[in-house]
């Protein structure tokens, strides 16, 4: 029997806690570059939607807490929350948006503020009607 055994496994490097290199078995995910970028409302949506999801199940105690662990003020992670407070129509729109591909998002978060204020979804799908009509 030989007295060397070559074995071969691919692995590859990813990004741990503090900077640290991690090796992770199997070859590197694919990430599509090409694309373009998701917006930024639309993983703010996202974000609502999974804290919302966190403070349901109770793997965090209120917003507050996320706040803490998310090292934003209560004031940010409330406008972050706001966003639940959208016509369900208008969630999916945002988090279905096509992927920017140059220059700013055609969307801001500060712009949908008077939305989420409205109670009448209807109102509200109106004025989304015209800020998608304005892009």
């Amino acid at each position: 029997m030989p007295d060397e055994l070559t074995l071969t496994k691919k692995i590859h490097f990813s990004m741990a806690n503090k900077g640290k290199r991690e090796i992770k078995p199997g070859p590197a995910p694919v990430v599509d570059t090409d694309g373009g970028r998701v917006p930024r409302i639309s993983r703010l949506m996202a974000m609502a939607i999974k804290f919302d999801n966190l403070i349901a199940t109770g793997a965090v105690r209120d917003q507050a807490e996320l706040a803490e662990l998310g090292h934003v003020t209560r004031a940010r992670v409330t406008q972050i929350m706001n966003l639940l407070h959208l016509a369900p129509a208008i969630q999916e729109e945002i988090l279905f948006l096509p992927r920017v591909t140059e220059g700013r998002d055609p969307i801001a978060e500060r712009n949908l503020r008077p939305l989420v204020a409205e109670p009448d979804w209807q109102r509200q799908r109106d004025s989304w009607d015209e800020i998608v009509l304005g892009l």
